[in-house]
């Protein structure tokens, strides 16, 4: 295994992943840039690791081919699922359904803890590293005031207390280590655009914006922060 090149990491090819890899090539800290998607997609400045984060014989290849290239420094995981064929946030209690709900935990919970399985254990024991799961504002139980959104919310919820475990586990043998879930505001992407109406022009972040206000954050935050759940802006969300 090399171990001699800073290497980052994302997984996820959506548009906050496509301009947090951009944002990784254009930084002279790292030396390669990997990016794992579903499909081929056009990176600048970064290679393509082509799996599907929920198969897992292509995800242990994957694996294997960033353990191949290095330890990587920073790992984002910046998939997720809001809407799709079937599959809609629901409004009420009415519109919950078995299949869906296990489908978003599956893609927003369950795919970047598997992830973290995989990753955590090839980051650098002996300086500093981060590992980070876009997460929402959604999931803060304690910021829910609003209600619907069950699958969600729900998804998040346990994305953000997968991510608080890990970093304690993480902790123990990493303690240069970071291992925290992000807020990026609303973007705009294709998750969002059904639901951007209502949204303040300058409260509607390109992709660009929203990826490089990220990593400032991964950048302000010391070991102490880990296990954290931090927005776009630095600050610190509730659970």
């Amino acid at each position: 295994m090399a171990s001699d090149k800073s290497l980052g990491v994302v997984v996820g090819a959506g548009g906050i992943g496509r301009a947090l890899a951009q944002a990784m090539a254009a930084d002279p800290a790292y030396d390669r840039v990997l990016v794992v998607a579903r499909r081929p997609v056009e990176t600048p400045g970064a290679d393509v690791i082509l799996a599907d984060l929920l198969d897992d014989d292509a995800m242990d290849r994957a694996a294997q081919a960033i353990a191949d290239a290095g330890r990587p420094t920073r790992v984002i995981v910046a998939t997720g699922v809001l809407h799709g064929p079937g599959l809609s946030p629901e409004k009420t209690m009415r519109a919950l359904n078995a299949e869906a709900l296990t489908e978003v935990l599956r893609v927003n919970a369950v795919g970047p803890a598997l992830v973290a399985r995989r990753l955590l254990p090839l980051m650098p024991r002996d300086r500093p590293s981060a590992f980070a799961a876009i997460s929402a504002r959604v999931g803060s139980i304690g910021d829910n005031h609003l209600g619907g959104w069950y699958g969600y919310r729900a998804s998040k919820a346990a994305l953000n207390m997968l991510i608080r475990t890990l970093a304690v586990e993480h902790r123990r043998t990493h303690p240069l280590g970071l291992c925290v879930a992000l807020h990026p505001g609303t973007v705009d992407t294709a998750l969002s655009a059904p639901f951007q109406r209502g949204v303040a022009p300058e409260r509607l972040f390109t992709p660009e914006v929203s990826a490089s206000a990220l990593m400032r954050v991964l950048d302000g935050l010391t070991p102490e922060g880990s296990g954290g759940f931090y927005a776009w802006d630095g600050a610190e969300i509730p659970w």
